[in-house]
């Protein structure tokens, strides 16, 4: 007998009494401890309890929490955007490059670094001097136009909303037609101010009569208030200018939208009106997406709904009405490019909204492009070419059985 067994009876390491002839049970799953001299007695150990979502071998106390979302697939969401991101941007300035060294003229690449200093002593160096002010010009207003209806559409929570399909291009047409012939306007800085308040009446106008009558402002009922006002104004259009035979041609040349008339001193007065719309746009991301879930939810997550409904379309507004005076009523761009950037960004405002800008940017610059290779030595405007382009894109959307909301 050993001394860890005395009186027929022995106490094993673990302190566990054995009972001489019992026999031992063997726990499943259980590790058995031998002593020297001693009974064998079965030690029960404790089985690993699975957690959910924790990682295996990961240390206790440091895997989530159950219900925890990870992170993972929003830093993958997030590294897509930005690769997007950097694609739109190599395509921007592929585009730029095309616009100032595509028209009527080929030009080589001593021409395009001469004038973009300034330099006009050969032809292809006042030729590059021309293009520069108008792919800026059309860089803008692609930015202006893109980001607006991304506004809207996201104020109004309405698929077609669009500056041209709303009728605003058409009220900032209006005002500047009314200004140049009426009150002789004859400076951007007057148009830009005469646009935007043409503008926003535009936009008070067709939301009151889509909001008339049982069911509020649906996306068709705005579409078809739009679609009615913006010919009724086009109407007035063309009785102000056609009596006033010094300004009919340049009126009915301004009215089809184009960037061929650009100059550096009219995008410099332009300017602080396109800044002060882009701010207060962009900053209002985060309110967009609030307004989006509904008015009772965002009212319930501390959103002043009126505030921002207004806030944001006043940048929308200030960014139509600034884009109308330098370029003229360009349609369809403010429909076709926030759609196209939610397939590829989703719908996420801080996200949506810069990708609109830019790639708004990239489709007038390269209908630009298009207008001047295509009928080469002449050139089509830009509304054409993105009329051709938004139209039937147009009849797609309200083709869709979704259209009712956003």
């Amino acid at each position: 007998m050993t001394p860890a067994a005395t009186s027929g009876a022995g106490v094993t390491a673990a302190g566990t009494d054995v009972v001489p002839g019992a026999a031992t049970a063997a726990v499943p799953g259980a590790a058995t401890a031998a002593v020297p001299g001693a009974v064998p007695v079965a030690v029960p150990v404790a089985a690993p309890v699975a957690v959910p979502g924790a990682v295996r071998g990961a240390v206790p106390g440091a895997a989530r929490r159950p219900g925890t979302p990870s992170t993972a697939p929003v830093r993958r969401r997030n590294r897509v955007r930005a690769l997007w991101l950097l694609a739109v941007l190599a395509v921007l300035l592929v585009l730029v490059v095309l616009s100032v060294t595509v028209g009527s003229r080929s030009v080589g690449w001593a021409d395009v670094l001469a004038g973009v200093r300034g330099g006009t002593d050969g032809l292809g160096e006042a030729a590059v001097a021309k293009r520069v002010p108008r792919t800026v010009l059309a860089v803008v207003v692609g930015a202006a136009l893109g980001l607006s209806g991304a506004v809207m559409q996201g104020v109004t929570r309405n698929p077609l909303a669009d500056p041209g399909i709303l009728g605003i291009t058409m009220g900032a047409s209006l005002a500047v037609v009314t200004g140049i012939a009426w009150f002789g306007l004859a400076t951007a800085t007057g148009y830009v101010w005469v646009a935007i308040l043409g503008a926003a009446a535009a936009a008070v106008l067709v939301h009151t009569i889509g909001s008339l009558g049982r069911g509020g402002g649906t996306p068709l009922r705005l579409a078809l208030a739009g679609a009615a006002t913006s010919a009724a104004l086009a109407s007035f259009v063309t009785a102000v200018s056609l009596p006033r035979g010094d300004i009919a041609a340049t009126v009915r040349s301004w009215q089809i939208g184009g960037v061929g008339g650009a100059s550096s001193t009219t995008i410099e007065q332009a300017l602080p009106f396109l800044a002060v719309g882009f701010a207060v746009s962009l900053l209002c991301a985060r309110s967009l997406n609030s307004l989006a879930l509904g008015d009772d939810v965002a009212a319930g997550l501390g959103e002043r709904v009126a505030l921002a409904r207004g806030v944001a379309a006043l940048g929308a507004v200030l960014l139509c009405g600034a884009a109308t005076a330098l370029a003229g009523p360009v349609g369809f761009v403010g429909l076709v490019v926030p759609h196209l950037c939610r397939l590829l960004v989703g719908v996420d405002h801080r996200w949506l909204l810069p990708f609109t800008a830019l790639t708004g940017a990239c489709l007038v610059v390269g209908a630009d492009v298009v207008g001047r290779v295509v009928a080469r030595p002449s050139e089509i405007d830009v509304g054409i070419v993105t009329a051709l382009i938004g139209a039937p894109f147009f009849i797609h959307v309200v083709r869709r059985q979704r259209v009712r909301a956003l």
